[in-house]
């Protein structure tokens, strides 16, 4: 398997599992607890890892939400809980999405082992919100750090995709429409918005995705052999595991 090929195993899974916990019903009543609703928790605690700033910070590290949009959710939602707190809740919550899904999944000491020499590997320069998630302390428990690591590894690629798009001179927002059609107005766009696409914005959006690859290449190329089997067999229990649940 090319390293190519590793990565576009690797990441697909990786970006479904790693917002699983954002509006599980445990999540969502964690928020509720403050006086925030599940999209409220989920901008200022998915933000918070960047600490109390402004929205138009975390609007650039998001990027792909309609400005307007999130600074409300952000300003209103800081007015119940300081963005640093939220952090902290959002980052137990994936934890614990771990602990009551993964208790029975083999493999997880070497899945883990595996995406901690990723994330380490990682440059975060640039990277905005990956080096805010990458900061953020691990659990010491097996279940809880493994979905913790698919939530950074989530992030990384996330982030590295914002800087591509930007790099081949498309706009965040038309990448979004692009890439997710039916999601434009859930974003804080009007339908209408999404009428700007043009073919050669998906030409650029596809050239987007192969830079993203490249981006993130070299530090998934810090695994061997063994170290890509356990990132991808894990992903897969995993993926079984939370999805059983869901």
């Amino acid at each position: 398997m090319t390293l190519e090929e590793f990565i576009a195993a690797a990441c697909p899974p990786i970006a479904d599992l790693g917002g699983a916990f954002y509006f599980r019903p445990e999540t969502v009543a964690r928020g509720k607890e403050h006086g925030l609703d599940a999209f409220r928790f989920y901008f200022v605690g998915r933000g918070g890892v960047l600490g109390d700033t402004s929205a138009a910070v975390v609007r650039s590290a998001f990027g792909y939400f309609n400005p307007a949009l999130l600074t409300k959710m952000w300003e209103t939602a800081g007015t119940k809980l300081a963005p640093s707190d939220a952090a902290i809740l959002y980052w137990d919550a994936c934890a614990d999405l771990g602990r009551t899904t993964l208790g029975d999944v083999d493999g997880l000491g070497g899945f883990v082992a595996a995406a901690e020499a990723v994330v380490g590997a990682a440059d975060a320069s640039s990277l905005t919100l990956f080096a805010g998630i990458k900061q953020m302390p691990l659990a010491d428990d097996l279940p809880g750090r493994a979905m913790q690591l698919i939530a950074v590894l989530r992030e990384f690629r996330g982030s590295a995709h914002l800087v591509a798009v930007r790099a081949l001179g498309l706009t965040d927002s038309i990448a979004h429409f692009i890439k997710r059609p039916d999601m434009v107005e859930g974003f804080g766009w009007k339908a209408e918005d999404a009428d700007a696409i043009i073919d050669a914005d998906r030409t650029k959006l596809t050239e987007a995705e192969a830079l993203t690859d490249r981006i993130v290449g070299p530090a998934y190329a810090v695994l061997d052999d063994a170290g890509r089997e356990a990132l991808l067999d894990g992903l897969g229990a995993i993926g079984k595991a939370v999805h059983a649940t869901s």
